[in-house]
């Protein structure tokens, strides 16, 4: 069994991995710096024996000893990423280098959660690995987009100057309980709205196209992906290649929800890609996975969570 360092650990994402990893029997550091991930979704795991947690920010060197590192550290929504966009490069950037010449120094396995946003607004559809993106360097969304490419950089310069052993893995829309509700995400948007009564907004005409992974789904690619030989690194695209619309999305919700709510629809942001849908190819060939949870069962549970916590605050 491994220690395993997974950094972002108490964010939406990073709670899950640690909660599969100490399942499978490792011991599991949790670093977070609790901007957008929290306590509370890491309660549940406090006091087990095989987790220890830790608050540090990545921009910082960390010295500990471990086998295996996961760096998911980095706001992934845009409300978050865009509140502080230099800290969001430096996240990426500065946070690679750490977690990187920490992997060097005590000869770690590590694994960069990288996103379907290195891919811009794409040009081909669907978006496969070798694809090398449309992406505006100096927009609002570049703190983000720019600084996991940048962190993708870093990754595959350490594999060929330092023989370090890395995987990449491109991460597409990905949805399930310990969202943030206030994360202007569009799943969460829409069921927050929804449960609420409110109306639901949509930007642009709502024919934009995402595809959403379940994030247990996502969890068990982000394993597998680890746990691959040595000579394959990535990066590769980690996602549910079934296209939906906003709209499709939305109406889904409302349906599930019972809620009475209306669809109003707001000016498009900027850069925001009209499509997104992943070639899964390699991660079928590669892992042997593929998405087994679909939109409903996801969405359903998605809701359950929701609606508990809102319950929760109301009480």
């Amino acid at each position: 069994m491994a220690k395993v360092l997974v950094t972002g650990g108490a964010g939406f994402l990073g709670s899950h991995l640690c909660e599969r990893l100490i399942g499978q029997g490792h011991d599991v550091l949790c670093v977070d710096n609790y901007f957008t991930g929290s306590r509370a979704n890491i309660a549940h795991l406090i006091g087990s024996p095989r987790f220890e947690v830790m608050r540090h920010d990545v921009t910082f060197p960390l010295y500990v000893e471990v086998d295996q590192i996961y760096n998911l550290a980095c706001p992934a929504s845009p409300i978050h990423y865009q509140f502080d966009p230099v800290q969001t490069t430096k996240t990426s950037v500065h946070g690679a280098i750490n977690m990187l010449g920490l992997a060097k120094r005590v000869k770690a396995k590590i694994l960069q959660a990288s996103t379907s946003e290195v891919y811009g607004d794409p040009e081909i559809h669907p978006q496969v690995e070798s694809y090398w993106g449309h992406v505006n360097p100096i927009g609002l969304r570049s703190c983000y987009d720019e600084g996991k490419r940048c962190a993708e950089t870093l990754f595959f310069d350490y594999w060929r100057q330092h023989g370090l052993r890395i995987k990449v893995v491109r991460i597409f829309n990905t949805y399930g309980p310990r969202m943030h509700p206030n994360d202007g995400r569009v799943v969460s948007n829409f069921i927050v709205q929804a449960l609420g009564g409110n109306d639901i907004t949509i930007y642009g005409d709502g024919r934009q196209t995402r595809s959403f992974c379940y994030v247990d789904d996502l969890i068990e690619a982000m394993i597998r992906t680890m746990n691959t030989p040595n000579d394959f690194t990535g990066p590769i695209n980690i996602g549910n290649p079934r296209e939906f619309t906003i709209r499709e999305l939305a109406e889904q919700v409302i349906a599930m929800t019972g809620s009475r709510s209306r669809l109003v629809f707001a000016p498009l942001p900027s850069d925001d890609p009209r499509q997104r849908q992943p070639d899964i190819s390699l991660a079928r060939a590669v892992l042997g996975w593929e998405p087994t949870i679909d939109l409903g069962r996801g969405l359903e549970r998605t809701i359950d969570y929701f609606r508990s916590q809102l319950r929760a605050a109301a009480e």
